[in-house]
């Protein structure tokens, strides 16, 4: 007669198996992510200088400074805030045109979406040396050829221009990327439901508003939840493009913590930025999933 294996056995040998697939990734998503966080947390409340080994504490003092006299971080993240709306928007208009695009029965779709993705493969910072060359000696070229104002704007030398440069180069970016997304939900749509639809008498545009849409919301929760902090995030791009100018025009919050940090040497005070900028962050992308994903419970 074959004797039962032990149940603590069997408990005994799960929690081996768990910990031995599960473990490895907990150890390093707490070495890399939650001990410096809360490590970033305790500097914010020093004034360290993130180098010398005396950490002094200074209370809420580095936040009282913020939100009082530190006009370069304000402007820094106007600048990121206007940002992330207008990349946000470009980059998702994109990203859905080409998906329509590409889920149609195009002999050379498979080409097409290869091509548009692979700007996402391109490192940003050498993304970014790129576009730097294209804007100011390949549009300069084009614009004393043609002679069209459009390529003899001061593309990074503006202001403005700048602005809509760095929006430029990151939809173009991350179009692909979002693309793939929605090529995906789309293909999951049931074509049974556009048949009836056309059947009756329903033209393309109405469709894709009372019918598509609808039923891909959940690919537009996750591509808005991706782009608006990839956004915030912006770092590479901007460094490698405009640098934060000119005057520091264009400077993204990230710039402005890694100079604060690791030029000027305030670590306390960067970290303290950081901290702020993540609960910031936080709370932009959760009213944004929670309020995209009450419209897919409605629809």
């Amino acid at each position: 007669m074959i004797e039962s294996v032990p149940k603590r056995k069997i408990k005994w040998k799960s929690v081996l198996s768990y910990a031995a697939f599960v473990g490895p990734a907990l150890l390093f998503f707490l070495t890399i992510q939650i001990i410096p966080f809360f490590m970033g947390v305790y500097y914010s409340f020093t004034s360290w200088n993130g180098v010398s080994s005396v950490v002094e504490w200074v209370g809420f003092e580095n936040y009282r400074r913020i939100f009082t006299s530190d006009t370069a971080f304000f402007n820094s993240f106007m600048f990121t805030t206007k940002f992330m709306f207008a990349a946000v928007i470009i980059s998702n208009l994109i990203g859905f045109s080409l998906a329509l695009l590409l889920n149609s029965a195009l002999k050379t779709r498979n080409i097409l979406r290869t091509v548009y993705f692979i700007p996402n493969v391109i490192g940003g910072l050498l993304l970014g040396f790129i576009w730097q060359f294209i804007f100011v000696r390949g549009f300069a070229s084009v614009g004393n050829l043609t002679g069209l104002s459009f390529f003899q704007l001061p593309w990074l030398g503006d202001e403005r221009t700048a602005f809509w440069g760095i929006v430029i180069v990151f939809a173009w970016q991350i179009s692909g990327y979002m693309m793939v997304i929605y090529i995906a939900a789309l293909q999951g749509v049931d074509h049974n439901i556009l048949e009836a639809a056309k059947i009756d008498g329903a033209s393309k545009f109405r469709i894709l508003i009372n019918i598509i849409i609808p039923l891909i919301l959940p690919a537009f929760t996750i591509c808005f939840f991706l782009t608006i902090s990839m956004a915030f995030k912006i770092f590479d791009l901007n460094i490698s493009l405009t640098g934060g100018g000119p005057f520091n025009s264009t400077q993204s919050v990230a710039i402005n913590i890694y100079q604060e940090a690791f030029q000027n040497h305030r670590y306390g005070l960067g970290t303290a930025k950081s901290i702020i900028f993540f609960l910031i962050v936080a709370v932009f992308t959760t009213v944004q999933v929670w309020t995209t994903k009450k419209r897919e419970v409605e629809a």
